[in-house]
C-alpha cells in the first residue's frame, strides 16, 4: 500500500474515533470527580462518576454550548448541573428537593413540601435555614415558591452546602444529567480534585503503589 494512501486511511480512522468520542461525550455521558464534601456521605471526596446525559442534555465537549432535552429529574435524585449564579464554574452536584411550583421551607431541623415535612434518610449534619445575611444571591430566601422549569437543590452534608438555600433554584436548562455508576474512589488530597494537575497524577501514582488509598467497597455503585 502507498505511503499516501496508508496516511490517509490513518487520518479517516482517527477522524472517525474523534467523531465518536464527541458524539458520545455530548449526548451520553461524561466522567466527573467529586471535589467537595458537600454530598457525604453519599459522595465522597475523590469518588469518580459516570454521569449519564440520555435525555436531560445534549453539548459540544469542552465548550458550553448545550441544549436541554425531554427528562426533567425526580424528587431526592442527584443531578449534575451548572450553577446559575456563574457558569463559568465547575459543574456542581446536589440532590433534588423541590419541583417546580412546590413552597419550600426550612424549619425545625427539616425541609417541608408544601407544608408537609419531608422524609429524609440521607442527610449527614442538622438542616437549618440561612439568615438574609448569608444568602449569596438575594433570591428572596425562605420559604420560597418554585418557579417553573426551575428544581431547589441541596447537598446531603447540611451543615457543609452551598445550595439552593443560598442562591435559589436551579433553571431546567442548566441540569446536564444524573451520576449512574462510581467507578473509581481515591483517598487523596483536595488539592487533587479542585484542579492541580500535578497533585492529581500523584494521588493516581499513589494508588498504584499503595492499593489501600482505593475505596475498594465503593466501586460500581449504582445509582
Amino acid at each position: 500500500m502507498p505511503m499516501s494512501t496508508r496516511v490517509k486511511s490513518e487520518i479517516i480512522a482517527w477522524f472517525w474515533v474523534i467523531l465518536a468520542f464527541m458524539l458520545i461525550n455530548g449526548t451520553l455521558g461524561q466522567a466527573r470527580v467529586i471535589p467537595s464534601g458537600s454530598m457525604e456521605d453519599t459522595l465522597l471526596i475523590g469518588d469518580h462518576l459516570i454521569m449519564s446525559r440520555v435525555g436531560y442534555d445534549a453539548g459540544v465537549p469542552f465548550t458550553n454550548w448545550h441544549v436541554p432535552l425531554w427528562r426533567n429529574p425526580r424528587r431526592q435524585q442527584i443531578i449534575i448541573f451548572k450553577p446559575p449564579f456563574d457558569l463559568n464554574q465547575p459543574d456542581y452536584v446536589k440532590r433534588v428537593i423541590g419541583l417546580p411550583g412546590e413552597t419550600v421551607d426550612v424549619h425545625d431541623g427539616a425541609v417541608w413540601i408544601n407544608g408537609k415535612k419531608l422524609q429524609e434518610n440521607y442527610t449527614l449534619g442538622r438542616t437549618e435555614a440561612p439568615t438574609q445575611y448569608q444568602l449569596t444571591v438575594q433570591y428572596g430566601g425562605l420559604p420560597y415558591t418554585i418557579p417553573e422549569n426551575c428544581y431547589f437543590v441541596m447537598g446531603d452534608n447540611r451543615e457543609n452546602s452551598l445550595d439552593s438555600r443560598y442562591w435559589g433554584c436551579v433553571p431546567r436548562n442548566d441540569i446536564l444529567g444524573t451520576p449512574v455508576i462510581i467507578y473509581m474512589s481515591l483517598e487523596a488530597p483536595k488539592e487533587a480534585w479542585n484542579g492541580d494537575i500535578g497533585a492529581r497524577f500523584l494521588a493516581y501514582a499513589n494508588a498504584l503503589i499503595h492499593p489501600g488509598t482505593v475505596r475498594w467497597r465503593r466501586l460500581f455503585h449504582l445509582f
